[in-house]
Protein backbone atom coordinates (compact mmCIF):
# COMPACT_ATOMS: atom_id res chain seq x y z
CA UNK A 1 0.00 0.00 0.00
CA UNK A 2 2.84 2.41 0.78
CA UNK A 3 4.60 1.67 -2.35
CA UNK A 4 1.69 3.68 -4.04
CA UNK A 5 1.58 6.18 -1.69
CA UNK A 6 4.93 7.42 -1.75
CA UNK A 7 5.02 8.96 -5.26
CA UNK A 8 1.96 10.87 -4.38
CA UNK A 9 3.16 11.91 -0.54
CA UNK A 10 6.52 13.21 -2.69
CA UNK A 11 4.35 15.30 -4.93
CA UNK A 12 2.39 16.88 -2.53
CA UNK A 13 5.08 17.65 0.43
CA UNK A 14 8.72 19.33 0.72
CA UNK A 15 11.95 16.20 0.62
CA UNK A 16 12.34 17.38 3.96
CA UNK A 17 9.11 16.13 5.29
CA UNK A 18 9.69 12.62 4.28
CA UNK A 19 12.07 10.05 6.02
CA UNK A 20 12.41 6.14 5.05
CA UNK A 21 15.04 3.48 4.97
CA UNK A 22 18.45 3.90 6.05
CA UNK A 23 17.78 8.32 7.10
CA UNK A 24 15.41 6.48 10.38
CA UNK A 25 18.15 4.48 11.91
CA UNK A 26 18.44 5.77 15.64
CA UNK A 27 14.81 6.11 15.66
CA UNK A 28 12.73 4.74 18.49
CA UNK A 29 9.12 4.28 19.37
CA UNK A 30 9.50 5.68 22.44
CA UNK A 31 12.35 7.73 25.16
CA UNK A 32 12.84 3.99 26.90
CA UNK A 33 14.35 2.68 23.44
CA UNK A 34 12.46 -0.47 24.07
CA UNK A 35 11.88 -0.97 20.20
CA UNK A 36 13.64 0.68 16.92
CA UNK A 37 11.13 3.07 15.10
CA UNK A 38 9.44 0.30 12.30
CA UNK A 39 7.67 2.81 9.66
CA UNK A 40 7.34 2.35 5.12
CA UNK A 41 7.37 6.16 5.88
CA UNK A 42 8.22 8.79 8.51
CA UNK A 43 6.13 12.22 7.31
CA UNK A 44 7.69 15.28 8.88
CA UNK A 45 5.22 17.96 7.90
CA UNK A 46 5.57 21.75 8.56
CA UNK A 47 2.70 23.08 8.00
CA UNK A 48 -1.08 22.34 8.83
CA UNK A 49 -1.56 22.07 5.21
CA UNK A 50 0.63 19.76 4.90
CA UNK A 51 -0.56 17.70 7.21
CA UNK A 52 -3.80 17.77 5.69
CA UNK A 53 -2.40 17.11 2.40
CA UNK A 54 -0.77 13.96 4.12
CA UNK A 55 -3.88 12.88 5.32
CA UNK A 56 -5.97 13.45 2.79
CA UNK A 57 -3.96 10.89 0.46
CA UNK A 58 -3.46 8.18 3.17
CA UNK A 59 -6.92 8.23 3.78
CA UNK A 60 -8.16 7.65 0.28
CA UNK A 61 -5.80 4.93 0.08
CA UNK A 62 -6.58 3.62 3.55
CA UNK A 63 -3.58 3.66 4.47
CA UNK A 64 -3.20 3.30 8.50
CA UNK A 65 -0.92 6.68 9.76
CA UNK A 66 0.63 6.50 14.04
CA UNK A 67 1.17 10.16 15.17
CA UNK A 68 3.78 10.50 17.10
CA UNK A 69 5.03 13.41 19.39
CA UNK A 70 7.57 13.83 21.90
CA UNK A 71 7.72 9.85 22.52
CA UNK A 72 7.66 10.07 26.02
CA UNK A 73 4.30 7.98 26.80
CA UNK A 74 4.24 4.69 28.63
CA UNK A 75 1.62 3.24 27.24
CA UNK A 76 2.35 2.23 24.09
CA UNK A 77 0.48 4.67 21.94
CA UNK A 78 3.55 5.03 19.39
CA UNK A 79 4.30 1.39 18.75
CA UNK A 80 4.46 1.30 14.93
CA UNK A 81 4.28 -1.21 12.39
CA UNK A 82 6.77 -1.80 8.93
CA UNK A 83 3.40 -0.81 7.20
CA UNK A 84 2.75 1.94 8.92
CA UNK A 85 2.96 5.81 7.87
CA UNK A 86 4.11 7.23 11.09
CA UNK A 87 3.15 11.30 11.19
CA UNK A 88 5.25 13.58 13.58
CA UNK A 89 5.16 16.70 14.33
CA UNK A 90 8.25 17.69 14.91
CA UNK A 91 9.17 20.25 12.01
CA UNK A 92 6.33 22.21 14.27
CA UNK A 93 7.87 23.99 17.01
CA UNK A 94 6.31 27.63 16.59
CA UNK A 95 5.15 29.94 19.28
CA UNK A 96 3.54 32.04 17.16
CA UNK A 97 2.27 34.80 19.63
CA UNK A 98 1.61 35.29 22.91
CA UNK A 99 -0.30 37.90 24.57
CA UNK A 100 0.28 39.00 27.75
CA UNK A 101 -2.82 40.84 28.30
CA UNK A 102 -5.35 38.01 27.46
CA UNK A 103 -2.76 35.58 28.19
CA UNK A 104 -3.16 33.40 25.62
CA UNK A 105 -0.48 31.75 23.77
CA UNK A 106 -0.92 30.61 20.12
CA UNK A 107 1.54 27.61 19.25
CA UNK A 108 1.98 25.01 16.88
CA UNK A 109 1.54 20.89 18.10
CA UNK A 110 5.75 20.42 18.19
CA UNK A 111 6.31 22.61 20.68
CA UNK A 112 8.13 21.27 23.86
CA UNK A 113 6.37 21.81 27.48
CA UNK A 114 9.05 23.81 28.17
CA UNK A 115 9.54 25.84 25.36
CA UNK A 116 6.50 27.20 26.60
CA UNK A 117 7.00 27.39 29.63
CA UNK A 118 10.62 29.76 29.14
CA UNK A 119 8.94 32.34 26.55
CA UNK A 120 5.84 32.82 29.47
CA UNK A 121 8.47 33.20 31.65
CA UNK A 122 10.03 35.61 29.91
CA UNK A 123 6.73 37.46 29.60
CA UNK A 124 5.93 37.31 33.59
CA UNK A 125 3.54 34.77 32.84
CA UNK A 126 3.44 30.85 33.60
CA UNK A 127 1.88 27.90 31.78
CA UNK A 128 1.38 25.64 34.35
CA UNK A 129 1.56 22.17 33.41
CA UNK A 130 4.71 20.61 34.46
CA UNK A 131 5.78 16.94 34.16
CA UNK A 132 9.08 15.57 34.23
CA UNK A 133 9.67 15.46 30.28
CA UNK A 134 8.78 18.89 29.81
CA UNK A 135 12.04 18.86 27.55
CA UNK A 136 10.70 16.42 25.33
CA UNK A 137 6.68 15.96 25.95
CA UNK A 138 5.15 18.06 23.12
CA UNK A 139 2.14 20.44 23.88
CA UNK A 140 0.17 18.53 21.11
CA UNK A 141 0.67 15.12 22.78
CA UNK A 142 0.15 16.99 26.16
CA UNK A 143 -3.36 18.06 24.92
CA UNK A 144 -4.05 14.28 22.99
CA UNK A 145 -3.31 12.53 26.13
CA UNK A 146 -4.75 15.36 28.39
CA UNK A 147 -1.42 15.23 30.34
CA UNK A 148 -1.28 16.08 34.13
CA UNK A 149 1.77 15.90 36.19
CA UNK A 150 2.42 17.84 39.16
CA UNK A 151 0.10 21.07 39.54
CA UNK A 152 -3.07 19.61 38.95
CA UNK A 153 -3.91 20.17 42.48
CA UNK A 154 -4.25 23.79 41.81
CA UNK A 155 -3.93 24.43 38.23
CA UNK A 156 -6.21 21.47 36.50
CA UNK A 157 -5.67 18.95 33.58
CA UNK A 158 -4.48 20.39 30.34
CA UNK A 159 -7.86 20.03 29.28
CA UNK A 160 -8.18 22.99 32.00
CA UNK A 161 -5.48 24.90 29.83
CA UNK A 162 -6.70 24.55 26.35
CA UNK A 163 -8.99 27.33 24.84
CA UNK A 164 -9.03 26.12 21.17
CA UNK A 165 -7.38 23.97 18.57
CA UNK A 166 -6.70 23.27 15.20
CA UNK A 167 -7.05 19.69 13.97
CA UNK A 168 -6.40 17.64 10.87
CA UNK A 169 -9.39 14.85 10.65
CA UNK A 170 -8.99 11.74 9.38
CA UNK A 171 -9.28 12.47 5.55
CA UNK A 172 -7.30 15.54 5.47
CA UNK A 173 -10.30 18.12 6.50
CA UNK A 174 -8.96 21.71 8.91
CA UNK A 175 -11.03 22.17 11.92
CA UNK A 176 -10.03 25.26 12.63
CA UNK A 177 -11.78 25.29 16.25
CA UNK A 178 -8.86 27.90 17.82
CA UNK A 179 -11.12 29.92 20.48
CA UNK A 180 -9.16 32.51 22.25
CA UNK A 181 -12.06 32.82 24.92
CA UNK A 182 -12.14 31.68 28.39
CA UNK A 183 -15.84 31.88 28.43
CA UNK A 184 -17.52 30.66 24.89
CA UNK A 185 -21.07 28.64 24.92
CA UNK A 186 -21.48 28.74 21.80
CA UNK A 187 -22.60 25.00 20.91
CA UNK A 188 -20.82 22.30 21.39
CA UNK A 189 -16.96 22.84 22.74
CA UNK A 190 -15.53 20.08 19.94
CA UNK A 191 -12.04 20.78 20.97
CA UNK A 192 -13.05 18.28 24.12
CA UNK A 193 -13.55 16.01 21.80
CA UNK A 194 -10.05 15.85 20.55
CA UNK A 195 -8.28 15.98 24.11
CA UNK A 196 -7.24 12.73 25.78
CA UNK A 197 -8.46 11.36 22.41
CA UNK A 198 -4.53 9.61 21.92
CA UNK A 199 -4.63 10.83 18.17
CA UNK A 200 -7.38 8.26 17.48
CA UNK A 201 -10.37 11.26 16.38
CA UNK A 202 -8.01 14.09 14.35
CA UNK A 203 -4.49 15.41 14.37
CA UNK A 204 -3.84 18.25 16.58
CA UNK A 205 -1.81 20.91 14.83
CA UNK A 206 -2.24 23.93 16.60
CA UNK A 207 -3.52 25.06 20.17
CA UNK A 208 -4.67 28.41 21.89
CA UNK A 209 -3.39 27.79 25.52
CA UNK A 210 -4.53 29.84 28.66
CA UNK A 211 -1.55 30.98 30.50
CA UNK A 212 -1.19 32.61 34.21
CA UNK A 213 0.39 35.70 35.69
CA UNK A 214 3.81 33.92 36.95
CA UNK A 215 3.93 33.24 40.97
CA UNK A 216 6.56 35.53 42.27
CA UNK A 217 7.44 33.15 44.99
CA UNK A 218 7.68 29.63 45.65
CA UNK A 219 7.87 28.14 48.79
CA UNK A 220 8.60 24.23 48.64
CA UNK A 221 9.26 21.80 52.28
CA UNK A 222 9.62 18.39 52.10
CA UNK A 223 7.85 16.21 55.43
CA UNK A 224 8.13 12.80 57.19
CA UNK A 225 4.48 11.79 57.77
CA UNK A 226 3.66 8.97 60.91
CA UNK A 227 0.46 7.87 59.23
CA UNK A 228 -1.85 7.86 56.55
CA UNK A 229 -4.58 9.61 58.06
CA UNK A 230 -1.92 12.28 58.90
CA UNK A 231 -1.15 12.66 55.55
CA UNK A 232 -4.88 13.15 54.46
CA UNK A 233 -5.44 15.51 57.61
CA UNK A 234 -1.98 17.70 56.45
CA UNK A 235 -3.59 17.77 52.82
CA UNK A 236 -6.68 19.54 54.45
CA UNK A 237 -4.68 21.96 56.81
CA UNK A 238 -2.07 22.90 54.49
CA UNK A 239 -5.03 23.57 51.56
CA UNK A 240 -6.99 25.86 54.32
CA UNK A 241 -3.93 27.34 55.65
CA UNK A 242 -2.39 28.26 52.52
CA UNK A 243 -5.49 29.83 51.15
CA UNK A 244 -5.37 28.55 47.97
CA UNK A 245 -1.76 28.61 47.14
CA UNK A 246 -0.96 25.14 47.53
CA UNK A 247 0.21 23.74 44.16
CA UNK A 248 1.71 20.54 44.71
CA UNK A 249 1.00 17.87 47.36
CA UNK A 250 3.51 15.01 45.79
CA UNK A 251 3.62 11.59 48.73
CA UNK A 252 6.21 8.92 48.66
CA UNK A 253 6.43 5.86 49.91
CA UNK A 254 9.60 5.09 51.94
CA UNK A 255 10.69 2.65 49.08
CA UNK A 256 10.72 5.16 46.68
CA UNK A 257 12.23 7.57 49.21
CA UNK A 258 14.80 5.25 50.00
CA UNK A 259 15.40 4.71 45.89
CA UNK A 260 16.40 8.05 44.98
CA UNK A 261 18.12 9.22 48.33
CA UNK A 262 20.51 7.13 47.92
CA UNK A 263 23.51 6.35 45.25
CA UNK A 264 23.74 5.57 43.21
CA UNK A 265 20.96 8.20 42.80
CA UNK A 266 22.18 11.71 43.49
CA UNK A 267 19.51 13.32 45.52
CA UNK A 268 20.22 13.47 48.90
CA UNK A 269 17.67 13.15 51.80
CA UNK A 270 16.10 16.44 53.56
CA UNK A 271 14.67 14.21 56.50
CA UNK A 272 15.68 11.33 58.06
CA UNK A 273 14.98 7.97 56.70
CA UNK A 274 12.37 5.44 58.44
CA UNK A 275 9.33 7.44 58.48
CA UNK A 276 6.30 5.72 56.79
CA UNK A 277 5.30 8.23 54.48
CA UNK A 278 6.63 11.71 52.90
CA UNK A 279 5.56 14.62 51.41
CA UNK A 280 6.82 17.54 49.10
CA UNK A 281 4.50 20.37 49.58
CA UNK A 282 4.65 23.48 47.66
CA UNK A 283 2.99 26.74 47.50
CA UNK A 284 2.85 29.26 44.67
CA UNK A 285 2.40 32.81 45.92
CA UNK A 286 2.44 36.42 44.59
CA UNK A 287 5.14 37.43 46.96
CA UNK A 288 2.83 39.35 49.43
CA UNK A 289 4.07 40.37 52.52
CA UNK A 290 3.54 37.25 55.25
CA UNK A 291 3.27 34.08 52.22
CA UNK A 292 6.54 32.86 53.33
CA UNK A 293 5.66 33.42 57.44
CA UNK A 294 2.14 31.53 56.27
CA UNK A 295 3.94 28.49 54.58
CA UNK A 296 6.37 28.63 58.08
CA UNK A 297 3.45 28.98 60.01
CA UNK A 298 1.13 26.02 58.58
CA UNK A 299 4.02 23.88 58.87
CA UNK A 300 4.70 25.04 62.62
CA UNK A 301 1.03 24.17 62.97
CA UNK A 302 1.16 20.51 61.38
CA UNK A 303 4.35 20.12 63.75
CA UNK A 304 2.36 20.90 66.56
CA UNK A 305 -0.71 19.13 65.72
CA UNK A 306 1.38 15.91 64.70
CA UNK A 307 0.55 16.02 61.72
CA UNK A 308 3.95 15.53 60.55
CA UNK A 309 7.50 14.37 62.33
CA UNK A 310 10.17 16.57 60.61
CA UNK A 311 10.51 18.59 57.74
CA UNK A 312 13.16 20.28 55.61
CA UNK A 313 11.99 24.42 54.12
CA UNK A 314 13.67 24.77 51.44
CA UNK A 315 16.02 27.82 51.74
CA UNK A 316 16.68 28.84 48.12
CA UNK A 317 15.57 28.16 44.25
CA UNK A 318 18.45 25.93 44.61
CA UNK A 319 17.69 24.14 47.54
CA UNK A 320 13.84 24.01 46.49
CA UNK A 321 14.53 22.35 42.94
CA UNK A 322 16.81 19.30 44.58
CA UNK A 323 13.64 18.68 46.53
CA UNK A 324 11.44 18.38 43.54
CA UNK A 325 14.42 16.55 41.96
CA UNK A 326 14.42 13.83 44.06
CA UNK A 327 10.58 13.48 42.90
CA UNK A 328 11.00 13.53 39.09
CA UNK A 329 14.18 10.75 39.50
CA UNK A 330 11.99 8.60 38.40
CA UNK A 331 14.60 6.44 36.22
CA UNK A 332 16.14 5.12 39.31
CA UNK A 333 13.10 2.60 39.27
CA UNK A 334 14.93 0.88 36.28
CA UNK A 335 18.36 0.34 37.95
CA UNK A 336 17.28 -3.59 37.35
CA UNK A 337 15.78 -3.16 33.95
CA UNK A 338 12.49 -1.03 32.57
CA UNK A 339 10.24 -1.71 34.89
CA UNK A 340 6.02 -2.08 34.93
CA UNK A 341 4.67 1.03 35.23
CA UNK A 342 1.44 1.93 36.53
CA UNK A 343 -0.45 5.09 36.31
CA UNK A 344 -3.83 5.20 38.59
CA UNK A 345 -6.29 7.30 40.21
CA UNK A 346 -8.70 6.54 43.26
CA UNK A 347 -10.33 7.95 46.56
CA UNK A 348 -7.41 9.44 48.41
CA UNK A 349 -9.80 7.31 51.65
CA UNK A 350 -8.95 3.99 50.03
CA UNK A 351 -5.30 4.57 49.18
CA UNK A 352 -3.83 2.83 52.18
CA UNK A 353 -6.29 -0.16 51.71
CA UNK A 354 -5.27 -0.70 47.70
CA UNK A 355 -1.95 -0.22 48.03
CA UNK A 356 -0.95 -2.71 50.83
CA UNK A 357 -3.30 -4.93 49.11
CA UNK A 358 -1.62 -4.34 45.91
CA UNK A 359 1.71 -5.02 47.80
CA UNK A 360 0.55 -8.31 49.33
CA UNK A 361 -0.08 -9.78 46.25
CA UNK A 362 2.67 -8.80 44.45
CA UNK A 363 4.98 -10.15 47.11
CA UNK A 364 2.64 -13.24 47.59
CA UNK A 365 3.31 -13.91 44.11
CA UNK A 366 6.85 -13.08 43.82
CA UNK A 367 8.97 -13.26 47.01
CA UNK A 368 11.24 -10.24 47.17
CA UNK A 369 9.76 -8.26 44.46
CA UNK A 370 11.18 -4.81 44.46
CA UNK A 371 8.44 -2.40 43.70
CA UNK A 372 7.69 1.63 44.67
CA UNK A 373 4.81 3.77 44.83
CA UNK A 374 4.64 8.07 44.82
CA UNK A 375 2.40 10.39 43.54
CA UNK A 376 0.23 13.22 42.95
CA UNK A 377 -1.86 12.59 46.40
CA UNK A 378 -3.22 15.73 45.96
CA UNK A 379 -5.42 14.99 43.09
CA UNK A 380 -5.89 11.02 43.39
CA UNK A 381 -3.23 9.93 40.98
CA UNK A 382 -0.27 7.71 42.21
CA UNK A 383 1.96 5.64 40.33
CA UNK A 384 2.81 2.31 41.11
CA UNK A 385 6.47 0.79 39.46
CA UNK A 386 7.40 -2.83 38.98
CA UNK A 387 10.88 -4.20 38.45
CA UNK A 388 11.29 -7.04 36.47
CA UNK A 389 14.25 -8.22 38.25
CA UNK A 390 13.87 -11.82 39.35
CA UNK A 391 10.48 -11.83 38.17
CA UNK A 392 9.55 -14.49 34.95
CA UNK A 393 8.85 -13.24 31.69
CA UNK A 394 5.11 -13.64 31.10
CA UNK A 395 4.58 -11.72 34.72
CA UNK A 396 3.02 -8.74 33.57
CA UNK A 397 -0.52 -10.30 33.26
CA UNK A 398 -0.47 -10.85 36.54
CA UNK A 399 0.97 -8.15 37.54
CA UNK A 400 -1.56 -5.83 35.57
CA UNK A 401 -4.56 -8.24 37.32
CA UNK A 402 -3.00 -7.14 40.86
CA UNK A 403 -2.95 -3.56 40.28
CA UNK A 404 -5.97 -2.99 38.28
CA UNK A 405 -8.63 -5.84 39.68
CA UNK A 406 -9.15 -3.89 42.70
CA UNK A 407 -10.18 -0.15 41.46
CA UNK A 408 -13.42 -1.56 40.11
CA UNK A 409 -15.01 -2.14 43.29
CA UNK A 410 -13.73 1.62 44.72
CA UNK A 411 -14.29 3.44 41.65
CA UNK A 412 -10.87 4.01 41.05
CA UNK A 413 -9.27 4.47 37.02
CA UNK A 414 -7.18 2.52 35.22
CA UNK A 415 -5.26 6.05 33.39
CA UNK A 416 -4.90 8.92 36.07
CA UNK A 417 -2.60 10.98 32.93
CA UNK A 418 -1.10 8.59 30.80
CA UNK A 419 -3.90 7.61 28.45
CA UNK A 420 -5.16 4.32 27.44
CA UNK A 421 -2.96 3.34 23.99
CA UNK A 422 -2.24 -0.70 23.19
CA UNK A 423 -1.51 -0.98 26.89
CA UNK A 424 -4.55 -0.60 28.75
CA UNK A 425 -7.16 -1.55 26.04
CA UNK A 426 -8.37 -4.63 27.79
CA UNK A 427 -8.82 -3.17 31.39
CA UNK A 428 -10.93 -0.30 29.63
CA UNK A 429 -14.12 -1.82 30.94
CA UNK A 430 -13.42 -1.18 34.86
CA UNK A 431 -12.96 2.52 34.45
CA UNK A 432 -16.04 2.82 31.50
CA UNK A 433 -19.47 1.35 31.46
CA UNK A 434 -20.41 -0.52 28.22
CA UNK A 435 -22.27 2.29 27.06
CA UNK A 436 -19.49 4.57 27.21
CA UNK A 437 -17.34 2.18 25.53
CA UNK A 438 -19.52 1.68 22.72
CA UNK A 439 -19.94 5.52 22.47
CA UNK A 440 -16.48 6.07 22.09
CA UNK A 441 -16.52 3.97 19.13
CA UNK A 442 -19.49 5.54 17.62
CA UNK A 443 -17.22 8.68 17.82
CA UNK A 444 -14.28 6.96 16.01
CA UNK A 445 -16.71 5.39 13.37
CA UNK A 446 -17.85 9.15 12.19
CA UNK A 447 -14.59 10.73 12.58
CA UNK A 448 -12.96 7.91 11.36
CA UNK A 449 -14.85 5.64 9.60
CA UNK A 450 -11.80 3.88 7.56
CA UNK A 451 -9.89 3.81 11.08
CA UNK A 452 -6.52 5.24 9.70
CA UNK A 453 -5.82 7.16 12.71
CA UNK A 454 -3.99 5.39 15.51
CA UNK A 455 -5.63 2.18 14.89
CA UNK A 456 -6.29 0.04 17.85
CA UNK A 457 -5.45 2.33 20.73
CA UNK A 458 -8.17 3.09 22.98
CA UNK A 459 -10.92 1.26 21.56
Amino acid sequence: MIEGLRAQLAAALPPESILEGAALEGRTEDWLKRQPLRAGLLLRPGSTAEVAAAMTLCHAAGQPVIVQAGLTGLVHGGDTAASDVVLSLERMRRIESLDAVQRVAIVEAGVTLQQLQEAAAEAGLAFPLDLGARGSATLGGNAATNAGGNRVLRFGMMRDMVLGLEVVLADGTILPAMNRLIKNNSGYDLKQLFVGAEGTLGVITRLALRLRERPARQDVAFAAVPSFEALAALLKHMDRALGGGLSAFEVMWPEFYELVTTPPAKGRAPVALGAPFYVLIESLSGDAPGDAVRFSAALEGALEGGLIADAAIAQSQVEAAAIWALRDDVLQTARWGIPAAFDVSLPIRDMPAYVEAVQRELRAAWPGVRSWVFGHMGDGNLHIVVSPDGLPADARPRIERIVYAPLEAIGGAISAEHGIGLEKKPWLPISRSAAEVELMRVLKRALDPKGILNPGRVV
